[in-house]
This record gives structure tokens, sequence and C-alpha cells, in this order.
């Protein structure tokens, strides 16, 4: 019943996981109980009506206190039964949406963080805020109206009991609502939809520009990034004020349509009951019957933002999850020992409509240490990617340990690798936390690590050794010493698989001469080494030689047999 509430998503391939439908079909159990408890609290709501007509049909006219008093206390005690309902209905609804939260936050934050890894355009915060509109839809007054919707009939035939003219009274008009909530849904849907679109672009380049908030001040640039947010800001705010200009028209004529039907209703029962074909208390009573078969709708009309947003966002977070199946559900297996295929390989990262790489073949063994050299754009970034499986090849395979990359499970593959980006980033927390990779520290890796890379003796004079915080707001440091930091996090637990992208750009002679030292210490330990470079120097501790130029590879092999279709790559920069 939710799952319809929230609205059909397109068709799913036949036997793929769908984590969002499955939480809620395990949940489904707590959701009839949910049903089950609304209809009788609908049922339970007749007796007001109930007690008002007998106080103005029998009470009244026979003017006993007996039943009078009986009465009022059987009243009293339904109403303690129906809060006790309502009080039970709303903690079992907190508790299914806090199930659906706990089930499925990680998992929303795993697929989102992979997917903009992947370069795919994704705003986490859009994400996480999906999450929480269906949470909190779970638990608020827009569900309840969806809920009690369908009960509005009973109403009907209560009115049906009293005389015919009034039930179909009350259905023609319940069903007029209908109508112009459905219309409601239909003109203001795509707006909102296009609305809420333009608003998460407009988050996601606020939210991107703030990332380059430092190089983007100083160079002048952030009065042109403001003016960009803006004009998505400004094409956000004109789609909303149409979507709330059509929802205010369809809002008009269902408001005169609420006010004009209880008249109408009460003229209708005063009509009937001058002819004596019903007393004054059916009157009094039909008109609340009115009220009741109409209150769902009232508040299916109001809170019809509240469930289309729900639906955009049960969509987004089911579509989100779906493309991420893939990674669930993988075997362990054991740590690489570093023995690498690459494989016809074509990168196509998202949004690109021409390869970034075509045709890569190589392959290594354990304890061998591979230089990728080419010129600026030449592809050696996009092919790093590929290499530790941030990115997915478009065709082709790289494979470890005969394994493509890919099948691998993400956490187990990245503790067993060691990898240095060029664009480094540390996280909010000490220099320990983060050479160990933000998980449990040992220390004994850490320090072996920390002086592998060259920089046990620049961290003890830190502030505060290894427990000096690094980060947004944490400790400045030089871009030497980050690089050494980002090779020390590579190193740490001795991995077997190490790729190093540009690990020299920021090292003077003598720490470049440390890192020539730790590679050939790396392979005699029996890892494998891939770095990238443009400088001639590290290539001399390199096997063998990758050559690329346009993304294409242009030769493979022995160092020496390479230095030569090498040298324009190596002399440019050099």
């Amino acid at each position: 019943m939710l799952s319809k509430a929230l609205g059909e998503t397109a068709s799913t391939l036949s036997g793929q996981k769908n984590p969002l439908r499955e939480v809620l079909q395990e949940c489904r159990k707590a959701l009839w109980l949910t049903g089950i408890l609304t209809l009788v609290i609908e049922v339970l709501s007749i007796s007001p009506i109930l007690y008002m007509m007998n106080m103005f049909d029998r009470v009244m006219a026979s003017r006993s206190g007996v039943t009078l008093v009986s009465l009022t206390v059987l009243i009293l005690g339904l109403y303690v039964f129906w809060a006790a309902l309502e009080w039970m209905r709303t903690r079992l609804m907190v508790r299914i949406s806090m199930r659906v939260d706990w089930d499925l936050a990680a998992a929303t934050f795993d697929a989102a963080f992979r997917r903009y890894a992947g370069r795919k355009k994704v705003d986490v915060h859009q994400v996480l805020g999906d999450l929480l509109q269906v949470r909190q839809f779970l638990t608020g007054q827009s569900i309840l109206a969806l809920m009690s919707a369908p009960f509005a009939v009973m109403f009907v035939i209560i009115g049906g009991l009293f005389h015919i003219y009034l039930a179909i009274f009350i259905f023609v008009s319940s069903a007029a609502l209908l109508v112009v909530s459905h219309m409601t849904q239909r003109v203001t849907t795509p707006l909102l939809r296009t609305a809420n679109d333009a608003k998460a672009e407009s988050n996601r380049i606020a939210a991107q520009s703030l990332q380059h908030a430092e190089s983007a001040l100083a160079l002048g640039m952030h009065i042109h990034m403001r003016n960009r947010w803006y004009q998505r800001h400004q094409g956000y705010l004109g789609m909303q004020a149409h979507a709330s200009e059509a929802a205010g028209l369809m809002g008009g004529a269902s408001g005169f349509l609420q006010k004009a039907f209880p008249s109408l209703q009460m003229a209708l029962g005063v009509f009937l009951a001058i002819d004596g074909l019903i007393t004054g208390g059916m009157v009094m009573a039909a008109t609340f019957l009115m009220s009741k078969a109409v209150a769902p709708i009232k508040k299916l009309i109001s809170s019809w933002g509240d469930i289309t947003t729900t639906r955009q966002s049960f969509e987004r977070l089911e579509k989100l999850l779906l493309e991420d199946t893939e990674h669930q559900d993988r075997m362990s297996l054991p740590a690489p020992l570093g023995r690498l295929l690459v494989e016809h390989v074509v990168a196509l990262p998202g949004g690109a409509k021409k390869p970034v790489l075509d045709g890569i073949n190589f392959s290594m063994l354990p304890g061998e240490v591979t230089a990728i050299v080419g010129p600026s754009a030449a592809g050696k970034s996009s092919l790093v990617r590929l290499l530790v499986g941030v990115w997915t090849p478009a065709s082709g395979s790289v494979r470890l340990d005969g394994v493509n990359i890919s099948d691998w499970i993400r956490d187990d593959l990245g503790a067993q690798i060691g990898y240095v980006p060029q664009d480094i980033a540390f996280f909010e927390g000490s220099v320990s936390e983060n050479i160990a990779r933000l998980g449990q520290v040992n220390a004994e890796k850490v320090v072996m690590a920390a002086k592998l890379a060259g920089m046990h003796d620049s961290i003890l004079a830190f502030p505060k050794g290894y427990e000096t915080l690094l980060g947004e707001d944490g400790h400045p440091i030089t871009g030497g010493q980050r690089q050494r930091l980002a090779i020390a996090r590579a190193l740490y637990g001795t991995p077997k698989y190490i790729v190093m992208d540009e690990p020299n750009a920021a090292l003077d002679d003598a720490s470049e001469r440390q890192l020539m030292v730790l590679i050939r210490a790396l392979k005699n330990n029996g890892s494998t080494v891939i770095f990238t470079t443009h400088r001639p120097n590290l290539i001399s501790a390199a096997d063998n030689l990758l050559v690329l130029a346009n993304g294409k590879q242009v030769a493979y092999g022995p160092v020496a047999a390479m230095l030569g279709k090498a040298a324009p790559a190596l002399t440019v920069v050099a």
C-alpha cells in the first residue's frame, strides 16, 4: 500500500535487487497493521456524530438524565480508546520510518559516494535529503490523508442510512474534490519536478564553487561564479513561481467547492427535514458526515506538494540504489598479490563524448615497477583512476590477480592497495588518523609508513606530533609535506599494489631521492608499483615504461628501450 502511495516508478530488470522496495516489503506487516489501526480509528470517528445525533433526537426529546450520563460516559471511554490507537499508530509509523533510514542510510551514502567518484552528476546533499524526505513523509500528515481517503466511502454508506439523497450528495461532493485534486496533480507535478531539479542543480553549483573558494577569491573569480550560480537560481525561482501560480489557480477552485458543499449539504438536509424524511439530529449528523468524507481529500489537496516531492525523492533514491546494486553481495577475496593485466581498455568518463583513453594494453607481475609518462592531457591520471577502480572502463578490463578490479568489494580492495592521487586532500582528524585512512589506528603501522615516506621527523616537529589535526581548519603543511603524507597513507599496511599519480611533483631533490630508494625497497618487497611522472630522474627506479599520447598507448617495454620514445614528454616539463 505504501509503495503504491509513494508512486510506481519505471519497471526494473527482472531479478535485480531493489533495496528501497525490499525494505518496504520487510515492513509490510507493520504497514498492514497501520492500515488496520487507521480503519478502526476512522470507524471510531463516527462516534461523536452518533453522540450528537442521539443528544438531539433522544436525550432532549425524553429529557432523561440517565441516558445523558450513560451516553457521555460511553463516548468518553471511546475517546480514550481512540487516543490510545492514534498513539500506537504514531509510534508504529515512527518505527517504520526509522527502519527505512537505518537500512538505507549507509547504502544511500555509499551509492552517492561511488557515483560522485565515478564522475557522474550527483548532488549528495539532495540524495541524503531525499532519504530524509521519505522518512519524514512516513510520520507526517500526508500519508495519513492517503491512508484515510479510501474510508470516505464508509461515510457515504452511513449517509445513505439516513436518506439516499444525502449519500448521493456526499458521494458527488467527494468525487468533485477528487477530480480537482487529480487536476492539481496533473498540472503541478511536472512543474514541481522541473523546479526541484533546477534547485538541485543550483545547489550543486553553489557547493562546487565553495570547494574552490580560496582560488576564486584570490583570482577575483567569485563574482563570475556567483553569477553562474545566480542564473540557475533565478531559473529555479521562475519555475517554482509557475508551479505555485498553477497550484494557486487550482486551489482557488477547490477552495470554492470546500466552502460551498457544506452549505449546500445543510440546505439539502433541512429540505428533507421539512418534508419529515429525516430528523433534526440527522441534519446535524449529515453535516458532520459530509465534513468527515471530504476531510481526507482536503488534506490531500493541501499536502499535494509534499506528496509530489516525496514521490520524486522515492524515484531518485530507487534509481540510485538500483544502479548501485552491482556493488552488493560480492564475495570477499584474499589480499591481492599485485599481478596486473590491462586489456583493450577504453575510458569514457560521465558526460564525455570522446574516449580519454583508447586501446591500453600491458601487464605486470608482482615486484615489477612501471612508470607512466606522456605530455599533458595524454590520459595518465585517467589511467591511474582505472587502475585503482575509481573509474570503470567503457570497454576492456583491468584485472588484479585475475579478477576484474570493479568486481572486488570496494572496502576490501581499498584497504589492501596504496594510492597517491594528484590532487591530495586530508580529512578532519589527526595525522595518525589520516595515515591510518580514518580507520582503527595501529601506531606501529602508522610510524612505519611515515618513516618509509621520510615524514617521521617532520611529523614529530608538528605542534602535537602525530596527534596534530589536519583538514580544512587544521595545521597548515607545505606542498612537499602534503605529498609525503599522502605517500605514507598509501603505504599504511604495506600493500602489495601501489599506484601513485605524480608522487614527486612537489618534492625537492633530496625527497625525490628518498622516493627512489622507497620504490626500490617496495620492489624488493614484492610490491607492484605504478607511478606517473614528468621528471626523468624517477624513471631510473622503474623496470618498464608506458608511454601515452592523446589517450593512446605509444609504447610499453623496458625503460632502456623506451627512453627514446619517452624523451619528448620528459624534456617538455623537465
